[in-house]
C-alpha cells in the first residue's frame, strides 16, 4: 500500500509540474504577441492582411483591437493596454502630445486616406448655395486639413503661412459666406443629409460606403502630403524585435500591391 501511494504521490506531483510548464509556456506566447490598436477601415484591413498573409514568414503574432473613435487607442497606448495603435497621422500625434503629454514616437509613414469633400446636395463645388453649411472636423489637426483642402479649391482663402494649423479665424476670405459646423470626425458622414457639403476623412468616407476616388468633389492628393498613416509606440518600445518585424511588413511590396489593388486610389501607399 505505502509503495502505491508513493507512486501516486509522484504521479499527482509530475502533473502538477507538466501543468506548470504549460502555464508558462501560455505567459511566453502572450509576451510573443503584439496587441496593435487600430481604426476599422482602412487600418484594420491593412492589419488583417499582414496577419493573415505576411506575419507567419517573420515570426510575427498580431492581436489586432479595434476603436471606432480617435481617442481611445492613445489612450489605451499610454495606459499600456496596447503595444502599438495605428490610425493618426503626426499632425494628430503632435496634437495630441501638446495636449495630453504622451510620450509616443511615431515610425515610418504607411498610407494615405485622402481628405474628401462630400455632398448630396450638389454636383460640383461651384454649385454650393450661398450662405451654406460646411461640416468639417472638430480636431484641430484636422479641422485644419479641411480649411486648406476648401482653400485649395477656391471656396475660401487663409491667412498667408497658416499652414496645417490653420483656424476658422484664419479665413481672410469667404466669397459664398459659408457657415461652418465643426464635427467628431466619426459623425461627419451622417452630417450630409444637413449640408451642402461635408469634409469626411478617409477612413470614415469609405467606412460609410463613400469611394473617395470616384464620389468626393475634391479630393487632396498624395502628393507633399503631411498627413499619412503610420504606426505609433511608446517612447523607447520603437526597437522591440515585434515592432521591427510589424513595421518591415507594412513597408513591404506585397503590402503596397494589397493597397494599391483593393483600394483604387481610395488609400494610398506612402511608401
Amino acid at each position: 500500500m505505502r509503495r502505491r501511494s508513493l507512486t501516486a504521490a509522484l504521479a499527482a506531483a509530475a502533473l502538477v509540474l507538466g501543468l506548470s510548464a504549460c502555464g508558462s509556456g501560455d505567459e511566453a506566447t502572450d509576451k510573443d504577441t503584439l496587441k496593435v490598436g487600430v481604426s476599422p477601415v482602412p487600418h484594420g484591413e491593412i492589419l488583417q492582411y499582414v496577419k493573415d498573409n505576411l506575419a507567419a514568414k517573420e515570426g510575427l503574432k498580431l492581436d489586432i483591437v479595434t476603436f471606432n473613435d480617435y481617442v481611445q487607442p492613445n489612450v489605451a497606448l499610454q495606459e499600456k493596454q496596447l503595444d502599438a495603435n495605428y490610425f493618426q497621422h503626426i499632425p494628430y500625434l503632435q496634437e495630441e502630445i501638446k495636449s495630453k503629454g504622451y510620450k509616443f514616437t511615431a515610425l515610418k509613414p504607411v498610407h494615405i486616406e485622402p481628405l474628401g469633400v462630400y455632398s448630396k446636395k450638389v454636383k460640383a463645388l461651384a454649385d454650393v448655395p450661398a450662405g451654406g453649411v460646411v461640416a468639417i472636423p472638430n480636431d484641430p489637426s484636422n479641422s485644419g486639413r479641411a480649411l486648406n483642402l476648401l482653400a485649395k479649391n477656391g471656396l475660401i482663402t487663409l491667412k498667408d503661412g497658416v499652414g496645417v494649423g490653420a483656424t476658422q479665424k484664419d479665413i481672410v476670405s469667404n466669397p459664398k459666406n459659408l457657415q461652418f459646423k465643426a464635427l467628431e470626425a466619426a459623425q461627419l458622414p451622417r452630417s450630409l443629409e444637413d449640408t451642402a457639403i461635408s469634409v469626411i476623412n478617409g477612413n470614415y468616407a469609405i467606412q460609410t460606403g463613400l469611394k473617395p476616388a470616384t464620389d468626393a468633389l475634391a479630393l487632396e492628393t498624395a502628393e507633399n502630403n503631411p498627413y499619412a498613416n503610420l504606426v505609433v509606440v511608446r517612447a523607447g518600445d520603437e526597437n522591440d524585435p515585434r515592432i521591427v518585424k510589424l513595421e518591415k511588413l507594412l513597408h513591404s511590396p506585397e503590402l503596397k500591391k494589397f493597397i494599391d489593388d483593393k483600394y483604387q486610389g481610395s488609400v494610398l501607399a506612402a511608401f
